[in-house]
């Protein structure tokens, strides 16, 4: 079956898989590291489920030979790990943390002789706590400090790394980190969060231009999106998806894809705050456009008195990961996404990256011997049969990421719930490579032939 899945794409099709740095890297006081605000939010009594913190985590500060030698026996053309502001640049302006560049450098370095491309994401959640304090994402000014730090981490790696991501998922950051308050910086303003759409949006477009002049060739945004269904098949709910639908996937894709915002005002609204020019540096060209998937949104009518043009639903008749009925699995969801999209922005569509897509299912802290998740195979093999389906009907797919690589520090559910295809004791950091892992090894392997 692994080997009929791997003759569905081409043998220069690009396999991945991911990181961030919080979630990994452990150390947080060494190197000369700063604040960033998932170091508040972590230290807030109530915020993370599990009452845990990131340390030492998968320690992979330390651990880089471990990381990489897994990589390689894995067979991955490329890695996507996030590079920490606050490691880089400890109070969000300034001069570089050499300490913390030269970690990157040495990752980097041990990536390339292993034959590995290095595929960095700038922006992973972890904003400096200095720059939150004047406004984080809310303060337009902020998309020049990511300027300057775009500077000087292109000035210490661009001479070895050509492959970029800019921002991650700004949507989680906008609704989960200021909308709602589930993620940090822990605001709880719902639509007066959506100027941070703007402002992280011109931080990428920023950013674009600085990276190319350090000579690279592959540069994207990715955002999580998903594919948004009605509850019922009524005019309401109708009504209630394309709600749901500008909010999550076009308020982020249409600026980057077409140079405008969609209808806001159509759904009560407020306008984004545009300056002149802002929208044709959004819209810079990019060469691939990243999309994270793990599931459809199921969506109905609200109530009359609700300011929220939309209810989350659970979708009907759907297997779910370890997070909950609200994490369905339906493969796919991610073909009719990809479909949507390649109908929607027609020839403005750079080609697709898949930068995540994983599950988590609950496992033991400790084990001995590997981990049989075949859940996790299942969920895997199921979705990148979607993209091979996708690719069939005439989308431009290129890589496929796995998220991840490691169990790692899950945010506000803290070490709760596992998406590694690598077990890893959070106490110790052993590294036990679990039964997807040799599935994908696998899968990569085959696909080559």
């Amino acid at each position: 079956m692994t080997a009929d899945l791997a003759a569905r794409f081409p043998t220069d099709f690009r396999w991945s898989t991911a990181t961030a740095a919080f979630q990994v890297e452990g150390a947080r006081s060494e190197g000369g590291k700063g604040r960033s605000i998932w170091d508040e939010f972590v230290e807030t009594p109530g915020r993370v489920l599990d009452g845990s913190t990131a340390e030492p985590g998968p320690d992979s500060y330390h651990r880089i030979d471990d990381d990489v030698r897994l990589l390689a026996e894995l067979g991955v053309d490329s890695y996507r790990f996030s590079i920490s502001w606050v490691r880089v640049q400890p109070d969000g302006q300034g001069p570089a943390n050499p300490d913390g560049l030269d970690y990157y450098r040495r990752l980097v370095d041990a990536l390339l002789e292993a034959g590995i491309t290095p595929f960095p994401t700038l922006y992973h959640w972890d904003l400096p706590i200095t720059l939150h304090r004047e406004g984080g994402w809310l303060n337009r000014a902020i998309a020049e400090r990511f300027a300057d730090y775009t500077q000087l981490v292109a000035a210490a790696l661009g001479d070895r790394v050509t492959d970029w991501y800019t921002l991650n998922e700004p949507v989680s950051t906008t609704l989960e980190g200021y909308a709602i308050g589930e993620l940090a910086p822990g605001e709880a303003l719902l639509f007066d969060a959506l100027p941070t759409v703007h402002h992280q949006l011109l931080a990428h477009g920023r950013a674009v231009p600085i990276l190319r002049a350090h000579g690279a060739e592959r540069i994207g945004i990715v955002n999580n999106h998903t594919h948004v269904r009605p509850l019922h098949d009524t005019a309401d709910d109708h009504r209630a998806v394309d709600a749901y639908d500008l909010i999550h996937n076009r308020l982020f894709a249409d600026p980057l894809l077409t140079g405008r915002y969609p209808d806001l005002e159509a759904f009560g609204l407020p306008p984004m705050p545009v300056r002149s020019d802002d929208l044709a540096v959004i819209s810079a060209p990019c060469d691939f456009y990243g999309v994270n998937f793990y599931n459809p949104t199921t969506v109905t009518a609200p109530p009359a008195d609700s300011p929220i043009p939309f209810d989350l639903s659970a979708t009907r008749g759907a297997e779910h990961t370890g997070f909950g009925e609200m994490w369905p699995i339906v493969p796919g969801a991610l073909t009719a996404l990809l479909v949507d999209f390649r109908d929607r922005y027609g020839p403005s569509l750079p080609p697709i990256v898949i930068g995540e897509n994983g599950a988590s299912f609950p496992e033991p802290a400790t084990v001995e011997g590997t981990i049989d998740d075949r859940n996790r195979i299942h969920y895997l093999a199921g979705h990148v049969a979607a993209v091979a389906d996708a690719i069939a009907a005439g989308v431009d797919v290129r890589e496929y990421t796995v998220w991840s690589l490691l169990d790692n520090f899950e945010w506000a559910a803290g070490f709760s719930q596992r998406f590694g295809i690598v077990h890893v004791d959070q106490t110790t950091g052993t590294r036990t490579p679990k039964a997807s892992y040799a599935w994908y090894r696998d899968l990569i392997a085959q696909a080559r032939v």
